[in-house]
């Protein structure tokens, strides 16, 4: 079954809305380069359009009826919107999952240090990434640091026309003949990832002071810009990403070049899904999370219990909870767990089996399953919930296509799905075709994009 580009199938209505919902989407991605940014925007576009803290909710005893708009956050990293449903909780929601969290490098705790007469910050990557791609980028710095007095100082620096950004050196092409020589896994090392971020000596009258002139500079200036000290970093979370807005991509403007579309790309289009919802008959949820990058864990990744507890909090309030209630509600949910998939590549094309590929452009992407060679760590669909979904797009004309991640034998990957699927509830990966997955700069369909925003739509409204 081949399915052919969408574009040609669009209306002027249609290529209009197309771009209004991709210009929303770069804002978010340029809003959003952390999970605690994300964060912050979601819950600022979830209170927009009506939504309330359920912390609040719960602290004033008011009780929850239907057509009820709540958000609850987990450690200012991880959100889960809902919107009550006509029917009882204990029937089961529709559910969009996503998560918010993207490869990247992480500061450590004790990272500054001059060598060189130049000062770098050491870093460890997060989540899966070819090194090598990171080194000669422009980079920028964004995070917060915990002080010890209780404050917080938000930090962002090299996105800003006039702020300065950050790199990672590389060895030069004429020195760099036994590094050619290695295997692309090697060629840059994860303790070489270390981010230039200075260079000039300080003060004269610091010289008898200090040996490190260099690293005592670049501490004066985060004095007096962050009020931060040394020790600060040990409370730090500050991450290094590439700096620079999400961009049209191609003379057609037909696709977006941008850090972190694994998979903002999906949480954006789930919630903007989400907020369109009005009184559904079952109960809609959007749940968008850390740490999938690294295997879910955490208290803010999928595998925590932030979920359970805040439904179990949510049927509190509507005043239907039980042990036996939360269990038949996960159970009889529906859910997509939003996340990417592999866009075919012409350039890489022995990679992929292409009658089972994702194509850009082509629509949203359903995977009955991922795992990896033999179906390894996959959440498999069952045909019913496929053929149920199938009618659901149709019905509402939603362009899709079917594919897995890569030939068989070469790879894969795996999202949340698995960890939703144990509560018994049918679950199957759906989202938008990626080129460049964890690189520092993806690239996507606004096709795709479009087509799983009205994806979501119909799920939550139909499943």
């Amino acid at each position: 079954m081949e399915r052919k580009t969408v574009w040609e199938k669009y209306t002027k209505k249609d290529l209009e809305k197309l771009e209004k919902l991709s210009g929303r989407y770069r804002a978010f991605l340029d809003a959003g380069k952390t999970e605690r940014e994300c964060t912050d925007e979601i819950v600022r576009l979830a209170r927009k359009a009506g939504y309330r803290d359920l912390d609040e909710l719960i602290a004033s005893g008011e009780k929850l009826k239907s057509g009820d708009k709540v958000y609850a956050v987990c450690m200012k990293k991880a959100v889960a919107l809902f919107c009550i449903g006509k029917k009882p909780l204990e029937e089961g929601m529709n559910i969009l999952g996503a998560h918010i969290d993207s490869p990247r490098m992480d500061v450590k705790q004790n990272p500054l240090y001059e060598d060189g007469d130049m000062a770098y910050l050491d870093t460890h990557y997060y989540g899966g990434i070819k090194k090598y791609q990171w080194v000669t980028l422009p980079l920028a710095i964004h995070g917060v640091v915990a002080k010890k007095d209780g404050t917080v100082e938000n930090i962002c620096i090299g996105e800003k026309e006039d702020d300065p950004v950050f790199c990672v050196s590389d060895l030069l092409v004429h020195l760099a003949g036994e590094q050619m020589e290695k295997k692309a896994s090697k060629v840059v090392e994860g303790e070489n990832l270390d981010v230039l971020v200075g260079s000039i000596p300080g003060k004269e009258e610091e010289k008898e002071k200090k040996k490190e002139l260099v690293k005592a500079n670049i501490l004066r200036i985060l004095k007096e810009t962050c009020g931060m000290e040394e020790d600060d970093f040990v409370s730090a979370e500050l991450e290094v990403v590439p700096a620079g807005k999400a961009r049209d991509l191609g003379f057609d403007r037909g696709m977006i070049l941008a850090y972190g579309q694994d998979d903002r790309v999906c949480a954006y289009t789930s919630l903007d899904a989400m907020l369109e919802v009005e009184t559904p008959d079952k109960t809609s949820c959007c749940l968008l999370v850390d740490k999938e990058e690294i295997g879910s864990v955490g208290a803010t990744g999928m595998r925590s219990r932030f979920f359970e507890n805040t439904v179990a909090e949510l049927m509190e309030l509507t005043g239907g909870y039980s042990e036996l209630s939360l269990r038949r509600c996960l159970k009889r949910s529906r859910m997509l767990s939003s996340d990417v998939n592999a866009g075919y590549d012409p350039l890489y094309a022995s990679n992929f089996e292409k009658k089972n590929a994702s194509f850009c452009g082509h629509g949203v992407v359903f995977s009955k399953f991922t795992g990896s060679r033999g179906k390894s760590g996959s959440n498999d669909a069952n045909a019913e919930y496929l053929a149920a979904l199938r009618k659901i797009m149709d019905d509402n004309k939603v362009y899709y296509q079917t594919a897995e991640l890569g030939k068989v034998d070469v790879g894969g990957g795996g999202t949340i799905a698995y960890i939703l699927s144990l509560y018994g509830m049918e679950v199957i990966d759906c989202g938008v075709a990626i080129l460049n997955m964890h690189a520092p700069w993806e690239a996507a369909s606004k096709a795709d994009l479009y087509e799983a925003q009205k994806c979501y739509v119909a799920f939550l409204k139909d499943a």
